[in-house]
């Protein structure tokens, strides 16, 4: 285990964890072990000297650090870059990535194998399953869920110098293995089906499906379908 001289921890350390740089872990946050937590940026290991030096004290020294909530579950092998602002109450999966200067609200959970790979929003109460992929810019609003595999973009002509984020507004749900491409946004409420290929924006409270996704059926039909669904009960209900 290793806490940097600069961070403050009111939360548990796992034995084999790496608390970096300026951070500060909230209390009753758990940090498992091989976790890492503030990571320094690539411009900086570029630019680094480590000859003669202990590693460990070199991305010490370079780190920002972050800021992990209260009562946080970072489970093992999850990397957390520097500057990344994380709520209170999230939950992490094993191996999931973070990079700089992402934000995560409260009560959210972030399933194994995630990946945030730059600047990227997230609300509070979002729930991704495993395997997403969210690109640099990517925004996602509250109580957003993400199922398994889902992969958003941010280029629509890779690779160029034009990055357009993608924009999951509050209350949506994406299927898993949906692909939503670069600079769309979903709207509020929106419901995007399993493996569909989402090109152009959605409008709030509709259900689209396909390649490409076309419209399906309303919010409330699809909510209909639901309820019906869910009366006929199964001896797996939860």
């Amino acid at each position: 285990m290793f806490a940097s001289k600069r961070a403050t921890v009111r939360g548990h350390l796992c034995h084999g964890c790496y608390v970096l740089g300026n951070s500060y872990i909230g209390a009753g946050t758990f940090i498992d072990t091989n976790v890492v937590v503030g990571y320094p940026s690539r411009g900086k290991l570029i630019k680094a000297g480590f000859e003669g030096q202990q590693v460990i004290e070199v991305l010490d020294s370079l780190s920002n650090g972050s800021k992990i909530g209260d009562n946080c579950i970072i489970r093992c092998g999850t990397v957390i870059y520097e500057d990344v602002n994380m709520g209170n109450c999230v939950e992490t999966g094993h191996n999931v990535l973070i990079r700089s200067g992402s934000q995560i609200g409260d009560g959210c959970i972030i399933g194994t194998g995630t990946q945030l790979d730059g600047s990227v929003k997230i609300g509070n109460n979002v729930r991704m399953e495993s395997m997403v992929y969210l690109p640099h810019l990517t925004e996602i609003g509250d109580n957003v869920f993400l199922g398994p595999g889902v992969k958003v973009t941010n280029d629509l002509y890779p690779p160029s110098k034009r990055l357009l984020g993608v924009r999951i507004e509050d209350g949506a749900s994406i299927g898993c293995g949906a692909i939503l491409l670069a600079g769309i946004t979903i709207g509020r409420e929106a419901v995007v089906a399993a493996g569909a290929v989402v090109t152009k924006d959605v409008p709030p409270g509709v259900v689209v499906k396909g390649i490409p996704a076309r419209l399906y059926m309303t919010k409330d039909e699809f909510l209909k379908k639901k309820s019906d669904y869910e009366a006929r009960g199964s001896r797996h209900s939860i």
